[in-house]
């Protein structure tokens, strides 16, 4: 008879407990989320659970809120931690969730729900298609480079009165003709729609409601959210509405970025994976075993370098199964045109390689890019996470290019602080560092460069470059801020000049909604939960300045039209982009035009942020000005000689040779 003492006898277990968990990552790594087969004759259930829990039932409800069940099923373990039941007959309209005994919920990979995401609804999904969606063609691009990105909110876009929707806050406001008519005239061809899945905080039973959230709460990460359809009660519809957006946008030549927050949810205890598989899918800040003694479980406090009270963990094979079939469901489903990766830092390397590579076998063109960055230090070596610093190790996924951005209107951190565009000297090198796309060029010294002291891209389709988004202030209020007594018009000035180099420059360029119609958010930062007065877009202040709306879409035009502003290859940037010599707080550069097939043989951009005229050497010959002092028109502003050029205070000078 063998004698153990207790702490061999937990020794022994922990051993057993962490081969089972070993055993159950390499099956994990097979698994799918489907956890409702359906089909006219029956409906399957899986789902992905302890097999340490003693029962896992489905619940079957008439309608989404219905208080008792017309079925309780009693699911059966099928393989390791895998769970499965099965109803005849054919359930359609009917709804369900799932329990393991921590409460009801519609599992991880629910793809429809009722009211307020509670249960998962079962649909049929073909139902679900509008007219005309099998025929939907995702437009080409060539290079992420070849992008113009236009970052929008459903409510911001289409609330106001201004806007003169019929369905304001809405996923069809995308649909009316005016809307699509203004995003081609403006001359985007990629609008990013902030997270439009299911989330916590806007009550759908109450949609008269003013209710806002940016959605970076997320509940169901595989269904529409529906408070911007015209009817959440009924499942069908937040998904047909959707797709309708994405056919509308895809008709017009416009390509949808879906705005994706895998790094977190709004709370644990509530959280679909937590009620399916408890501290599986969180990291923790210490190893060990967790309270529950689940397998796969691990000890410590809940990480947090969300800065949201918890952190995912991708590294986990389940987890990582998750973020791959989630969004490769999103393409297959929803035609989804590329990803923006919240957080993305938090993340781990080999998880953002291997959904490039999932989503490169259905269309290399989908777009993949996220804030290279976390709000904390994540749970996990800082050498496997998906940061900026590592994004040369992630091959066609790009990043945030805060280098640029704060060199320009100052840092994140501090609102009150100006920088270039303010006439400030010592931030060239940094926008520099983001006029060639983030990319290693003997014409940025990276000793200069904040943040970054080596370059981060690959490639200059990489780098993301804007300087201002939705979580920031807008640039009117950070000009506004950081530079006391400036006046309107010097705003513009200085707004026109700052999308000079987000547009000229070699990486990929990011806009905010509206701020092309003078957008301001009345000096709030972070308006993530503020009411629509503060988020919403006034169209009527594009007659204000329309000079400003006339100099993005010129700019965007030159953009669009010649190859040399997005060569979209490392190599030609370095052959063919070089810096000139310029005084304090001005930026000049020429392109050879000829090299990359552009009909503009040779080109020179010269910005000056000073209150004064500034004057450059130029190569000589003739040239075509196509950008002075706040005017842009890609058909020409009149001619002017090389040699000693001057350009006005604040603004950008952009002259092709004639010849």
């Amino acid at each position: 008879m063998l004698n153990y003492s207790v702490a061999e006898l937990r020794m022994k277990r922990q051993i057993l407990l962490l081969l089972l968990w070993i055993i159950g990552m390499s099956v994990f790594a097979q698994d799918k989320f489907d956890e409702l087969q359906y089909s006219s004759e029956e409906c399957v259930f899986n789902l992905n659970a302890p097999s340490s829990v003693r029962s896992v039932k489905v619940r079957i409800y008439q309608s989404a809120d219905a208080v008792k069940p017309v079925h309780v099923l009693k699911m059966k373990r099928n393989g390791l931690d895998r769970w499965r039941a099965s109803l005849k007959g054919d359930w359609a309209g009917y709804f369900y969730t799932f329990d393991i005994g921590r409460g009801e919920c519609p599992g991880t990979f629910a793809k429809a729900v009722g009211v307020n995401g509670k249960r998962a609804a079962i649909v049929r999904m073909e139902d679900t298609d509008p007219e005309g969606w099998d025929k939907d063609v995702r437009p080409r691009l060539e290079n992420a480079s070849d992008m113009v990105v236009y970052e929008m909110h459903h409510r911001d876009f289409s609330i106001h009165p201004s806007s003169k929707s019929r369905y304001p806050g809405k996923f069809l406001a995308l649909t009316e003709p005016h809307n699509i008519w203004y995003l081609k005239t403006l001359g985007v061809n990629a609008v990013q729609i902030l997270p439009s899945y299911d989330y916590f905080t806007v009550d759908e039973s109450q949609p008269e409601k003013p209710q806002y959230n940016w959605g970076y709460d997320p509940l169901n990460y595989n269904v529409p959210e529906g408070s911007y359809s015209t009817d959440a009660r009924t499942p069908e519809v937040r998904i047909r509405e959707f797709k309708q957006m994405v056919q509308a946008l895809h008709d017009a030549g416009i390509r949808v970025i879906l705005d994706v927050v895998y790094n977190h949810c709004m709370n644990i205890d509530g959280s679909n994976f937590q009620l399916t598989y408890p501290d599986y899918y969180y990291r923790k800040t210490a190893p060990g075993q967790g309270a529950s003694g689940d397998i796969g479980t691990t000890g410590g406090d809940y990480a947090n370098a969300s800065g949201c009270g918890n952190e995912t963990a991708s590294e986990r094979p389940l987890m990582r199964r998750f973020m791959l079939e989630s969004v490769r469901y999103w393409v297959e489903e929803y035609h989804i045109d590329g990803f923006r990766f919240d957080l993305m830092g938090i993340h781990d390397i080999e998880t953002m390689n291997l959904i490039r590579k999932e989503l490169d076998k259905i269309d290399p063109s989908i777009t993949i890019y996220g804030e290279g960055w976390a709000a904390g230090s994540p749970a996990i070596d800082y050498n496997l996470c998906a940061m900026k610093a590592h994004t040369y190790r992630m091959p066609g996924i790009g990043a945030f290019a805060d280098e640029m951005r704060d060199a320009l209107r100052g840092p994140f951190s501090d609102d009150t602080q100006s920088a270039y565009l303010a006439g400030k000297a010592g931030h060239e090198e940094s926008v520099k560092f983001g006029i060639v796309g983030g990319i290693a060029h003997n014409g940025v010294d990276m000793s200069k460069v904040n943040y970054s002291k080596a370059a981060w891209a690959a490639q200059p389709s990489q780098h993301v470059s804007y300087v201002s988004c939705h979580d920031d202030m807008s640039l009117v209020d950070r000009l506004r801020t950081s530079i006391p007594g400036i006046s309107d018009k010097e705003v513009v000035r200085l707004s026109q000049l700052a999308q000079t180099f987000v547009l000229t420059s070699q990486g990929v360029p990011f806009l905010w909604a509206g701020e092309e119609a003078f957008r301001d958010k009345k000096g709030v930062h972070n308006s993530y939960n503020q009411p629509d007065s503060i988020n919403q877009i006034d169209w009527s202040r594009l007659m204000e300045h329309p000079e400003l709306f006339m100099y993005y879409r010129g700019l965007i035009d030159i953009r669009k039209q010649h190859k040399a502003f997005r060569m979209g290859d490392a190599g030609l940037v370095r052959q063919n982009l070089r810096f000139l010599e310029a005084p304090s707080c001005v930026i000049a550069f020429t392109l050879n035009g000829a090299a990359v097939g552009d009909t503009w043989k040779e080109i020179v951009c010269v910005m000056n942020s000073n209150k004064t005229p500034q004057q450059v050497n130029v190569p000589e010959g003739l040239y075509t000005v196509v950008c002075h002092d706040g005017m842009v028109c890609a058909d020409g502003l009149g001619k002017m000689h090389g040699g000693k050029v001057t350009v006005a205070p604040q603004s950008a000078l952009i002259i092709y040779k004639t010849e």
